[in-house]
C-alpha cells in the first residue's frame, strides 16, 4: 500500500471516537478468531505445511505473502463492490494464512504449552500495538510515509530472504526486515484510522487486523526461541 507524504497536521488528542472504538473492536475480533484458529491447526496436518514451504525459505516468504496480498484485495474488492460474500472469502483466505503459519511454527512447541505461549504473544502483540499507537496518537503529524517505508521494508526483507536462501546466516535480515514492515504498517494504519475519518470503518478494520497478525506472527517466533532457550 505505497503512498506519498502530504503536508497535513492534526490536533487529535487520545479521546477515540464510536468509529474508532468500531474497527478496534473489529480488528480485535478478527485477531481473537486467529489465534483460535492457530491452536485448532496445530492438531491437523495443516500444521505441516510450513515444513514443505520453507525448506526454501523464499518459497514460504512468497506463497504467505502472495496469499495475504490476495486475501486483502480479495477482502477490499468485496467491501467495496458491497458483496459481502466476496468479501468473507478473502477474509477467509487471511485467516487460513496466518493461522496455518502460526499453527506452522507452535507445532514445535509441546501441546500443554500451546496456550501459555498463544497468550505471551497476544499479551506482547498487545503492548506493541499500545506503545505504536500511543505515539501515533501523541503527535499532531502525519504517519502517511510510514506506509511507503513498509513496503521498502517487505521489498528488502523479501530480498534477503532470498539471498538467506542460500546464504543462511542472511535469513536474519529477512526476519527483521519484515518484522519491521508490519510494525511500520501497523503504525500507518493507526495512523489512517486516527485522521482518515471519511474512509470505511471495514476497511479500516481489515487493514488494522492484517497488521496486527503480521506482528503476532513475528512475536510468536520470538516467544518460541526464548521459550526453547530457557530448556
Amino acid at each position: 500500500m505505497s503512498s506519498f507524504e502530504t503536508p497535513h497536521e492534526t490536533s487529535r488528542g487520545f479521546g477515540l471516537s464510536s468509529r474508532e472504538l468500531r474497527v478496534i473492536g473489529g480488528a480485535s475480533i478478527l485477531m481473537a478468531i486467529n489465534v483460535l484458529l492457530m491452536y485448532v491447526i496445530t492438531a491437523t496436518p495443516l500444521q505441516q505445511v510450513n515444513e514443505y514451504l520453507f525448506q526454501f525459505p523464499i518459497v514460504g516468504v512468497l506463497v504467505y505473502g502472495a496469499a495475504i496480498m490476495g486475501g486483502e484485495l480479495i477482502a477490499e474488492r468485496g467491501v467495496k463492490g458491497g458483496d459481502m460474500g466476496v468479501a468473507f472469502v478473502g477474509m477467509v483466505i487471511l485467516q487460513l494464512a496466518f493461522g496455518i503459519f502460526g499453527a506452522g511454527v507452535l507445532r514445535f512447541a509441546p501441546p500443554e504449552t500451546h496456550l501459555t505461549i498463544l497468550g505471551v504473544t497476544a499479551i506482547v502483540t498487545a503492548l506493541l500495538t499500545a506503545i505504536i499507537a500511543g505515539y501515533i496518537y501523541a503527535r499532531a503529524k502525519t504517519f502517511e510515509s510510514w506506509g511507503r517505508y513498509a513496503n521498502f521494508s517487505f521489498i528488502g526483507g523479501v530480498v534477503a530472504v532470498l539471498i538467506g536462501t542460500f546464504v543462511a546466516p542472511v535469513l536474519l535480515v529477512g526476519f527483521v526486515l519484515i518484522f519491521l514492515g508490519f510494525l511500520l504498517r501497523l503504525g500507518y494504519e493507526i495512523w489512517q484510522v486516527r485522521d482518515q475519518r471519511d474512509a470505511s470503518a471495514t476497511l479500516q478494520t481489515i487493514g488494522v487486523y492484517i497488521a496486527v497478525a503480521g506482528v503476532f506472527v513475528h512475536v510468536l517466533q520470538l516467544v518460541m526461541r526464548y521459550m526453547a532457550s530457557q530448556d
